[in-house]
């Protein structure tokens, strides 16, 4: 189930970045993340009827790409605005998470696993990220 949830809490979170960025350059890797994200959530909710080997790829798949969508957003952030280290870290985190998901595939006990040490890394860089923009929201940048 969290194989799913995640990626629907990606679409969320991204919903309500588009909706504090607007107006402060281009929103791309953004609509892009959501599009990759919802998308996401239908083939794992697809791929884990054929079993958890095959979810675990295609949550693998979708770990990577929206790693590399985090860490190229948090850079060209990070020029701009600064404070941009929690998306940055969580970018390479879910990039090399994704890879590893995918390699532990067929040993589904051990990928399962690893999705709770996962996912608890990614609720950690959200809670970094919504103080980071909470304090700069706070102080008018």
């Amino acid at each position: 189930m969290l194989l799913i949830i995640y990626p629907i809490w990606d679409v969320v979170a991204t919903i309500a970045d588009i909706l504090i960025n607007r107006g402060t350059g281009s929103l791309t890797p953004q609509y892009v993340n959501l599009g990759m994200s919802g998308i996401a959530a239908v083939a794992v909710n697809i791929a884990i009827r054929q079993g958890v080997p095959q979810a675990l790829i295609v949550f693998g798949i979708w770990a990577m790409i929206a790693g590399v969508i985090q860490l190229i957003m948090g850079l060209q952030r990070q020029k701009a605005l600064g404070g941009q280290w929690p998306i940055i870290i969580s970018g390479g985190q879910s990039t090399i998470g994704g890879l590893s998901f995918i390699i532990l595939a067929n040993s589904p006990a051990l990928g399962i696993a690893s999705l709770a040490g996962y996912s608890a890394f990614g609720a950690f860089y959200f809670l970094l990220a919504a103080i980071t923009i909470t304090k700069r929201l706070r102080k008018g940048y």
